[in-house]
């Protein structure tokens, strides 16, 4: 199917859950048992109806062909996109069995929906292809200037907020508590950087935070203060660090330059939430270009973002860079076909070249989390009361290994991932940080099939 008469995996399907709940419902309707009347088209449509606790059963409709990521409509009640109906019964039609054959036509109630989903893409085409208002540059210039003020303004207060800190010493930050840091943050939102404002509320929660934390602290003070400066002599740095600073503040910053036509390959896809937004982290490959890039999308509180793309899936597809040393951001433009399977996947390097490929991306951002990695034939094993990824090549005594990140160690992926090798080597894709390596998908030596860990 979408290439066509291609299925997904039972993974592809699971990646797609908004949450790990959506993921065990979804994994209990992918039977037979529930669904009736199910098929699927040549153009990349899959329906149903599965049977609930009421007297109707819920009427289920997967666009999978559209080029934006699978699109979902349900007749329950639920709020979660995909619902566990859809991702159910991309699971029965995955499975192959015969439950969801192909060739139907849509039944009314789906082609309805298929039919206002092509009618608004027509309209939101027109609508873009219309010539936008034109702006008033110089008032574009004064709000821009304005709010420059006002962040100066605020970086020089958080300045002598880091000078009061370290001159009484960092031993004494826990007994002030976190609300002296709120306190600092929200002043930073006042001053429209909410990207310093981000990074104060990090800081305040170091103190007590366990063993070695004023070490911590004074490591993310020095580079608050760099930001700091950064931000007051940015009209003398480069052109790339300088908006790498302005990002980093919380400036807003816009795709540019050419767009890159590849072949793109889902590389991994999760998500992260606070109280305000939940945002959604997808990495792509270019197949030909060998380019890793990322998509940033985000939802509401407690809602998934629209934007979906299943792990091991490759759309045709350009994307356009935002500006910034070491920014792998980009933004995804048009889809020239739906996502389809691939056998492709990534070049890997070893964990030592991983080590160093962080360490130049850091001369470009300082304040840089991580940066993207596919390392070749490494193991799990057990290293002092935690894992590493070691190099499966070489005597024992010249191995190198990366130590696996505290989030990683956390996750139930890492079983996913120890289980997966068996001691055998893996190509593994994830994020290599100062807190070590976080991995996020993962491939068999002689399997072209990925393996989502998150």
């Amino acid at each position: 199917m979408t290439q066509q008469g291609v299925r997904w995996t039972a993974d592809q399907v699971l990646a797609l859950a908004p949450d790990a709940p959506s993921r065990k419902a979804g994994s209990k309707l992918g039977v037979a048992g529930p669904w009736s009347e199910a098929g699927s088209s040549g153009e990349g449509t899959v329906w149903g109806l599965c049977k609930g606790s009421g007297s109707k059963p819920y009427q289920t409709v997967v666009d999978i062909a559209d080029a934006a990521g699978p699109a979902y409509k349900c007749s329950c009640p639920s709020r979660k996109f995909p619902c566990k109906h859809a991702l159910g019964l991309l699971l029965v039609w995955a499975g192959a069995d015969g439950t969801v054959p192909d060739g139907g036509e849509p039944p009314p109630w789906a082609e309805e929906w298929l039919m206002s989903r092509r009618k608004k893409a027509e309209d939101k085409r027109s609508s873009a292809a219309a010539p936008a208002p034109a702006a008033d540059p110089e008032a574009a210039r004064k709000r821009a200037a304005k709010r420059a003020e006002r962040i100066s303004a605020g970086a020089s207060e958080l300045e002598q907020r880091l000078s009061d800190l370290l001159r009484g010493g960092t031993a004494s930050a826990d007994q002030a508590g976190y609300g002296a840091w709120e306190e600092t943050a929200a002043r930073m939102v006042d001053a429209q950087a909410p990207g310093l404002a981000a990074r104060v509320r990090e800081l305040g929660a170091i103190p007590s935070s366990g063993p070695g934390w004023p070490a911590r602290l004074l490591e993310e003070c020095a580079l608050l203060h760099l930001l700091d400066q950064g931000w007051h002599h940015r009209d003398r740095l480069p052109t790339d660090l300088a908006a790498t600073v302005r990002s980093r503040v919380g400036l807003p910053a816009h795709p540019e330059g050419p767009p890159l036509r590849d072949h793109w390959l889902v590389l991994a896809q999760y998500d992260t939430a606070d109280s305000k937004l939940t945002t959604r982290r997808i990495w792509l490959y270019g197949t030909e270009s060998g380019r890793t890039a990322l998509l940033l999308s985000y939802g509401a509180a407690g809602r998934a973002p629209t934007l979906a793309l299943p792990v091991g899936l490759a759309l045709d597809a350009e994307v356009t860079s935002y500006p910034g040393a070491s920014q792998p951001r980009a933004e995804l433009g048009e889809q020239f076909a739906a996502p389809a399977p691939t056998a492709h996947r990534p070049r890997g390097v070893r964990t030592e070249e991983a080590a160093v490929r962080y360490g130049e991306a850091l001369r470009g951002d300082p304040w840089l989390e991580s940066w993207p990695v596919t390392l070749s034939e490494v193991i799990p094993t057990p290293h002092e009361g935690s894992w590493q990824l070691t190099d499966s090549e070489g005597t024992t005594a010249l191995r190198t290994a990366l130590p696996l990140s505290p989030a990683a160690i956390s996750r139930p992926g890492l079983w996913r991932l120890v289980a997966l090798s068996g001691g055998a080597p893996l190509t593994v894709f994830g994020e290599c940080g100062h807190q070590g390596f976080t991995p996020l998908t993962a491939w068999q030596k002689d399997s072209r099939e990925p393996v989502p860990l998150c």
